[in-house]
């Protein structure tokens, strides 16, 4: 059985680590650290998202892949000149 000392020393632990506990949860949610942690994740999801665009068209060494980037340019000017066409078209 143990002593009202061991008790007491039980308790003190206790409280302490709830303290500790309180205080990193109060820390986690403060909103400063929310937006903190926030803007980081948008910022590491950002260059993953650009790292794998920039893998379309380049390889590891950093040679182009010039049939991607080629593709591309062609799909733009196709586009654009699709809508320059159905703009003229609609103007009569």
């Amino acid at each position: 059985m143990p002593t009202t000392e061991e008790i007491r020393a039980e308790i003190a632990a206790a409280r302490s680590r709830l303290s500790s506990n309180i205080e990193g949860l109060i820390t986690q949610a403060h909103p400063k650290a929310v937006a903190a942690r926030t803007v980081q994740d948008a910022k590491t999801l950002a260059a993953a998202e650009i790292d794998g665009v920039k893998a379309q068209f380049v390889d590891a060494s950093g040679t182009p892949h010039y049939v991607r980037i080629g593709a591309l340019a062609a799909a733009i000017i196709g586009s654009v000149a699709f809508l320059v066409v159905v703009r003229s078209i609609a103007r009569g």
